[in-house]
């Protein structure tokens, strides 16, 4: 035997998963800061930048972590920068790498079901 559900019916069972859709500008911005960190070595960088001692950390402490050149690191990190989910300083011959909490909030943001805020309030 088969139950018929009416639209009406299931708006009332199931809450939306996000609070509002995102625009066409947000989804291009998202997008490119998903494509940069969906990448394993990325993300890596990423997570080993963000839980360095201050929040920051020196291309020289990143490089000794991969089996990779260091052009390559450059490379990636740069796709990360460009993306704006890090920034960078020069410090004499090496350069700081920080998050850009921002962007991890509007990716989270995201990624957190609308519902979400009323069982953690």
């Amino acid at each position: 035997m088969s139950v018929e559900t009416s639209p009406e019916d299931a708006t009332q069972c199931c809450s939306p998963v996000m609070r509002e859709p995102l625009s066409a500008e947000q989804s291009a911005e998202l997008a490119r800061v998903f494509k940069a960190i969906g990448e394993p070595v990325r993300l890596r960088l990423l997570s080993l930048i963000a839980s360095h001692a201050g929040g920051e950390a020196c291309v020289c402490d990143l490089t000794g972590a991969f089996e990779l050149s260091g052009p390559t690191i450059s490379h990636h990190l740069k796709v990360l920068r460009e993306a704006g989910v890090i920034e960078g300083e020069r410090r004499g011959t090496w350069i700081y790498y920080r998050v850009r909490p921002e962007t991890l909030r509007a990716v989270s943001s995201v990624l957190v079901p609308a519902d979400a805020e009323a069982v953690t309030a």
